[in-house]
Order: C-alpha cells, then structure tokens, then sequence
C-alpha cells in the first residue's frame, strides 16, 4: 500500500488552512502495511478488546486515521458509506482518555465529565457508534454513555453523575442537557462530528457549533463525511486547526458507489411493487435485507403485508416510539428478523453486518439519499445487491440521478413480477410465487424480541398507542430535527395524517369523537313554532 500527498494552501481573510489528502493506493503490493492494529501503537487493553471481537486488520480508512489521529492531529476523514470510518475516530477517542485508574484522573478541571465527545445526526447512528466502542473499550477504563431522545431524561442524567469519559450522542439532547448544566464539556480533549453532510442535511449544524464553542479551545478535532459540503468546510475552518484531510479511495472503484454493490433499476407499477418484493426475498443467497421507503405510512403497510405474506419483517418510522425501534433493530441484528422496512430518515445510521440486499421501494430524492441508501449492503469488503424502483412519474428525477452518480441506466427497464428477467437478474428459483413457503418459516418474528419501556415520551409505540409522559416535569419528549424543522415529540401530526386530511381521510384519533347534538328552534313572528329533536 502506498500513499501519495498532495499539499494545499488556501488563504482566508485571517487565517491560513492547511490542508494535507492522502491517498489510499494500492500500487505497490509489495509495500504492505501495517496488519493489525497494534501497529498503530494502540493501547494494549484496546486492541485486546478489538481481538476478542475478531477484529485485527484494520480497514484503509482506519489505517490511514490512526496514523495521524493518535499523534493528536486534526482530521477531516472523508470516505464513501460502509468503509469502517467509527473506529477510526473510535480508537482514538478511547486511547486519549484519561479513565478513573490512570494517572492524572484526579488533576482533572471535573473528574468525571465526559473528555471525548462524538456528535452523531441520528439516535440509531449513536446507538451503533456507542455499541462499537463499548466493545474497544471492553478491557479498557473507560466509561461510554449514549445520549439522545426519544427517552427517559432520568436515566441519562444518572449516567452523567456518575461520570463518563466517552458521551455519544445526537444535538437536540445534547443541547438540551448542556444547557440545563447537566452535561458539562470543560474537560473536553477530543470532538468528533461523524457524518456531517448528514447533519447540515438535518438542520443540525447551528446546533453542533454550539456544542463546539462550549467545548475548550485547544483540543483535537476529528470530522467525518461523505461528502464536503460548503457549510461543512466552512465549520472546519473554523473549528479545526491545520486539519490533515484524509481520502480513502481504491483506485480500481472510481464510481461514486461502491464497486462492490449490483445495482438493479427497474420501473415497476405501484400495485405490483409488493409482489416483485416478495419474489425478490425468495432470491437464492438473499440474507439481511432493508427496504427504503418515502413515508411512515408506506413503512408500515409494507411492513404488515410482508409479515402476511410469511415473511419475518419489522419497521423503523418516525411514528414508533423509541423503544419499538430499538427493539426492530436488536430483532434485525438478532436473527428474528431478516427484512427490516424503514423510513430514510429513520434509519440513517444503521450499520449491520451482513446485509445483502437493499431495496428502494420508492426512487429517493436525489443521488445524495441513494448513495445513503445503497450504502448499507455492500459494506466491510463483502458484496451486496442495491435494487431500486422508480415509477413512471419518477423517471425524470432518476434520470438526475443516474446522470449525477454516472449509472448509465437512464432508462429503467419495465418490470413486473412476471418478468422472466426478474428472475433471471437476481436469481430466484423458478416457480416463486409472492408467499414465503411455510416450511422456509423459520425465523421467530419481531414479537420475540421484548419491547423495552424506555420511558418515551408522547410517541407512538408499534401498536399505535401513544406511552404516557415519564419525562421530567412531564415533559412532552425531547426535541427532535426531522428534515431541519423541529418538532416536539408526539405534539405534531405526522405529515401523512395531514395529507389523508386533505385526501378526505380521517386520522384515528378523530374516528372516535362523539357527534355534537345539534338542535333548531323554529319561530314563526316571535313565537315558537317547533323544536324537532336532536340530531344523532
């Protein structure tokens, strides 16, 4: 593995930025690099942690961090989705901590208060990140608590008392508690922004240089992304100081998606999406499976006919309570269920190994929304199928697409589930029809993995009923940015229940509303005349 560096000045009004790309060749095979993490003169408890998980070889992103973040540097990493970027942030955060049995603990300006802080955009992405880290840290003294909404202050707010080194979190909450000085930032040495683009795309940013300009002035920064958005340079430069940016690219996959994902476009008729999706679960070799959609609603009715059709399927939308998502995401990772159905915003963040395929039920948006999606197969080196619907009436917005990521597949082709190519693409047997056999049944379902009572707020739980408040004070749920509006938890009807509205559909909770009573009273030159009865 070889590297190659390029240097970059670019002058501001008052400052210089230095900026540093290298990047990740492999030209040379002779030249290899180093193969396991101790390499890196990483901590000895953590790359024992790391082993006892079976994780010994670096991935290229991580390699390339390591080397340069472990020295304290300011980094921009920049990689394409499913690279393995969290411990390349992870590992450093760890090993730059000074926990309760290290030297100097108690010279501390706070004892106890968190000294790496990692900010995420969404609570699934800091449930991930905090897992990976909790298991770098498993022989190391270093204390992890996840901060985000969707439950109970209490609990979090006893984990901070308690003392922490590492805090994961999302901006609303994290926000909130700083605020109330609750979550204290004086001791902060390491701040790391993991998907930025995603955050600037969730309104987060204002949010997240509050979080920075709370943190001390000299510390080490590390920001992750996708892509580099203005706004996301912007911030660098003014957070960061002589950051290295770091690229890792193969030079055999140039695309902007991964060489290591099929993808399949197919224009296919809406009241024969379902069919095609159940065929296409039938394929030979398909594991782990999510299927994208555009609304809350779609997410749940699909979720619903899948498990109908036989299938073990769950869903992740914005109109669950936390807990229900949570518990569709440890049933996915668990193996009690292999078709997870979500909503975009919902499951930005989720990482699980072992995906094979991804669908997109509906086109996303825009080429920044597919690459997200598609991103979720095909991820640590392993392959993966990206199968992506697109309707009539959204041909031209994949044509955008198409053109911006370089597909060359302008034209969908026309497919239904009778489609001999179908078949023949993504190699399911001949004969499947759109019911999972009984005797392929054999995965326990969603129901056998417990719900837990996180104490949410004025959220929906997966049967629909919205939990009571257990928050403090009784407080309505924690804010949350959806689409870079807030919106309190729960308070707010979702937006498809506005759009049934104006459809001449009704939402569930007017259906049981009792009629008003009406009554007339007619008079005739002053004088009652008749008084017919209430109306029913």
């Amino acid at each position: 593995m070889t590297t190659d560096n390029h240097h970059l000045h670019a002058d501001n009004s008052d400052d210089e930025i230095f900026v540093e790309e290298t990047l990740v060749t492999t030209e040379e095979p002779h030249q290899e690099a180093p193969e396991t993490f101790a390499d890196f003169n990483v901590r000895a408890d953590i790359v024992e942690s790391l082993a006892d998980a079976g994780i010994v070889h670096p991935f290229p992103i991580q390699a390339m961090t390591l080397s340069i973040a472990l020295g304290g540097h300011d980094i921009i990493g920049q990689a394409k989705t499913g690279t393995g970027k969290t411990l390349g942030f992870g590992v450093p955060a760890l090993q730059r901590v000074v926990g309760p049995s290290d030297e100097g603990y108690d010279r501390l300006p706070a004892p106890g208060a968190p000294q790496a802080l990692i900010v995420v955009p969404t609570r699934e992405l800091a449930v991930q990140v905090a897992d990976d880290l909790t298991k770098a840290a498993k022989k190391r003294n270093a204390r992890i608590v996840t901060i985000y909404g969707g439950r109970a202050y209490e609990p979090q707010i006893e984990a901070l008392k308690r003392g922490t080194e590492v805090v994961v979190g999302t901006p609303g909450r994290l926000i909130d508690l700083y605020r109330q000085k609750i979550l204290s930032l004086k001791n902060v040495r390491i701040v790391v922004l993991d998907e930025a683009d995603e955050m600037l795309d969730l309104g987060f940013l204002p949010d997240v240089e509050t979080l920075m300009s709370a943190t001390p002035a000299i510390r080490q920064t590390l920001l992750f992304s996708a892509t580099m958005p203005g706004p996301v340079v912007a911030m660098a430069r003014r957070y960061m100081s002589h950051p290295t940016h770091i690229r890792a690219a193969d030079p055999e996959d140039d695309g902007a998606t991964k060489k290591d994902i099929r993808q399949v476009i197919y224009r296919a008729h809406n009241l024969d999406k379902d069919e095609v999706v159940a065929r296409i679960l039938q394929a030979r070799g398909r594991g782990r499976t999510i299927i994208f959609t555009k609304t809350k609603r779609t997410a749940a009715k699909l979720s619903e006919e899948l498990v109908d059709r036989g299938f073990a399927a769950g869903a992740i939308h914005g109109d669950l309570g936390q807990g229900a998502r949570e518990q569709a995401l440890r049933a996915f990772r668990g193996d009690k269920i292999d078709v997870l159905v979500a909503t975009e915003v919902a499951a930005r963040g989720i990482d699980v190994e072992d995906i094979t395929h991804v669908i997109n039920f509906q086109c996303p948006e825009d080429e920044k929304a597919y690459l997200h999606r598609v991103g979720r197969t095909g991820r640590a080196g392993k392959k993966g199928t990206a199968v992506t619907f697109v309707d009539w009436d959204d041909v031209p917005r994949w044509g955008l697409i198409n053109k911006a990521l370089g597909l060359d597949q302008a034209e969908p082709v026309e497919t239904y589930s009778s489609s001999p190519h179908l078949y023949t693409d993504l190699d399911i047997p001949e004969g499947t029809k759109g019911r999972l056999p009984r005797a392929q049944r054999t995965l326990a379902g969603i129901n056998a993995e417990k719900i837990e009572d996180l104490g949410e707020t004025g959220k929906k739980n997966r049967t629909g009923d919205r939990t009571r408040s257990a928050g403090r004070g009784g407080k309505q749920g924690s804010e949350e940015k959806t689409g870079g509006r807030r919106r309190s938890g729960g308070s707010a009807a979702p937006a498809e229940d506005h759009a049934a509205a104006e459809a001449g559909g009704t939402r569930a909770e007017r259906t049981d509303r009792p009629k008003r009573n009406r009554s007339r009273t007619r008079r005739r030159n002053g004088e009652v005349v008749a008084k017919p009865a209430a109306d029913s």
